[in-house]
């Protein structure tokens, strides 16, 4: 059994923290837990607290681990005293580093609730029907191997993060490890199995993407589940980790990624050089994983030193088996980098502020204007900036392909459903971006067609629908659509920028006949402008979770909606097996 164990004064400082927070809000309402696709994600239930302390019977706070400012305080200020007598108090990390001490629930707004739960409830779905992948099932394989049972390292009390035999505490299912998202009974050690449901996450590109470019969410909530999965209370500490505490440090992670991507303009295209949730993504879960454990400010500082160390992986990557991958590490490296953090581990104390800091994954790194820019924000960034949740396993930026070339289909055939006749069709001319990993003639593998924007062009002309099964080699080889893809060129006019928040594509089809048809998608239906119903975000997430019963589905659904601080976190990771 391997045991690694948290500080009780941080835990204190977050249980005290926690419990006024819960007495403020503790009148928000209840939303309706009726099991239909109807029912609205959004703001969840609080209650008051009978302990002061969620894990730990210490009653001593400590000047580092107290957030200096009170919970109702505006948490961008920069008048108030550095947090510590050696941090500055205007350099962004130590700003960073008190804002993911201090955030609780107070500082999410019902939007930022709302829309934080529709992305958790997505990536749940999208990482249940990811497990089930060769790439996750050949990773998971592989770290299981790996994995070493016996032994227990004590260390300073508070909580343990438990893994393996014994160990047991109360409710808690601190002995038997992380759930290992729709495995029929796997578990694993939390970092193991924050990397593997982290590239069962990404091992499709269909979870969620945001802007500037990054997906959020594959790096940070499988480590936050993984970590509240195995934390257990000491003796006499008073229950577990709840999905409130869950949708706290969530989107705190997600702040954190944000408000990264705003330190420099070239983070607002395309990506080319590093693959951002391998970047930002780690930060974001170290942040998230601090927030859980009640970091004061001097640990967050460090835990993001310690993760700026694990970051970065290449765009070379994309299209293969490795880029699932990335969002893997990502989680696991955060969650670790937490925990290396509450063991003494330190960082450069200004990693977010300097060039060869943070700054060496961005050529354009300005520290100064991501203050001035954001340092009065009133909401955290999702208020106001949504997400998109895609509707196809492709890069997002495939969603306006595919949205274009049925169009021109429907222009083509007349009736959406009605067979086309590629032998009519001469050229197919996509109008898209520049983006050179985007941009395959001719796909050799899954991974690569999800990155093409001719192969999904060709693939909804034929068959007016992409799902999982049309990047499977039986589709991908099919003699009708590699006819198609050697007719179909690439051209990236000028006015059409590589961004998710400006491009279009247009498909147009040069018939023999000499006629002409065409197709544009300006936003895709799932992109932030355009975003996907209630309704549709539930139906997906049913359908991706089919590995589950149809119990646990609506469960998860249910609980999600609510996120309560009376409900732990493990009776929602409890229902994540397959059945």
């Amino acid at each position: 059994m391997l045991t690694t164990t948290v500080s009780s004064r941080a835990l204190w400082r977050s249980g005290a923290r926690r419990a006024g927070i819960f007495r403020t809000l503790s009148t928000i309402t209840r939303l309706p837990v009726e099991l239909t696709p109807d029912d609205h994600l959004g703001r969840c239930q609080t209650h008051k607290k009978d302990s002061v302390s969620r894990y730990s019977t210490s009653t001593v706070s400590t000047p580092e681990d107290i957030a200096l400012s009170s919970v109702e305080a505006k948490r961008f200020s920069h008048s108030a005293q550095a947090a510590h007598k050696n941090l500055p108090a205007m350099s962004v990390t130590s700003w960073i580093s008190e804002l993911v001490s201090r955030a609780t629930l107070h500082d999410l707004s019902t939007t930022t609730i709302h829309r934080s739960k529709r992305m958790i409830l997505d990536t749940l779905g999208v990482g249940v029907l990811g497990a089930g992948t060769d790439i996750s099932r050949t990773v998971s394989r592989s770290c299981l191997m790996l994995e070493q049972g016996g032994g227990a390292i004590q260390s300073r009390g508070g909580v343990q993060s438990v893994v393996g035999g014994a160990g047991k505490r109360g409710k808690s299912v601190g002995g038997t490890g992380a759930v290992l998202w729709g495995s029929r009974s796997s578990r694993a050690s939390p970092a193991t199995a924050a990397y593997i449901n982290g590239v069962s996450v990404h091992s499709m590109d269909m979870d969620d993407t945001w802007h500037p470019a990054t997906h959020p969410s594959g790096p940070t909530l499988p480590a936050v589940l993984a970590l509240a999965e195995t934390l257990v209370p000491d003796a006499g500490g008073s229950g577990g980790v709840s999905l409130e505490d869950v949708l706290v440090a969530y989107n705190v992670g997600i702040e954190v990624q944000g408000l990264l991507l705003r330190s420099a303009r070239s983070a607002r295209s395309i990506p080319s050089r590093f693959h951002p949730p391998a970047v930002v993504g780690v930060m974001g879960s170290a942040a998230a994983c601090a927030n859980l454990l009640g970091f004061g400010p001097s640990k967050c500082r460090a835990a993001l030193g310690i993760a700026a160390s694990f970051s970065g992986a290449p765009m070379a990557n994309a299209g293969t088996t490795t880029k699932p991958l990335h969002a893997g590490k990502a989680a696991r490296f955060g969650l670790e980098a937490a925990l290396l953090a509450d063991q003494g581990i330190e960082g450069n104390s200004n990693i977010l502020d300097m060039a060869s800091g943070f700054g060496a994954f961005y050529e354009d790194f300005d520290p100064e204007t991501l203050l001035t820019e954001n340092s009065g924000n009133t909401e955290f960034l999702l208020h106001s900036q949504d997400i998109a949740l895609k509707r196809f396993p492709a890069h997002l930026g495939m969603h306006w392909t595919i949205d274009a070339a049925m169009a021109a289909r429907k222009n083509l055939a007349g009736d959406s459903s009605a067979p086309v006749d590629i032998s009519k069709i001469r050229t197919i001319l996509v109008r898209a971006p520049p983006s050179k990993y985007i941009n395959r003639p001719v796909p050799a593998s899954e991974h690569e067609a999800r990155h093409s924007f001719q192969f999904n062009a060709c693939t909804a002309l034929l068959d007016d629908q992409v799902t999982p099964e049309s990047y499977h080699d039986d589709c991908l080889k099919r003699s009708e659509l590699q006819d198609l893809l050697h007719k179909t060129e690439i051209e990236t006019p000028e006015d059409n920028h590589a961004s998710f928040n400006e491009m279009y594509v247009e498909v147009c089809l040069f018939l023999k006949d000499g006629s002409e048809v065409k197709g544009r998608c300006d936003t895709p239906y799932g992109h932030w402008r355009n975003p996907l119903s209630d309704e549709d975000v539930v139906k997906k997430f049913q359908k991706n979770a089919e590995a589950l019963s149809s119990q646990s589905r609506h469960e998860i659904v249910r609980l999600v909606q609510t996120m309560s601080a009376d409900v732990k976190a493990t009776d929602l990771t409890g229902l994540l097996h397959a059945y």
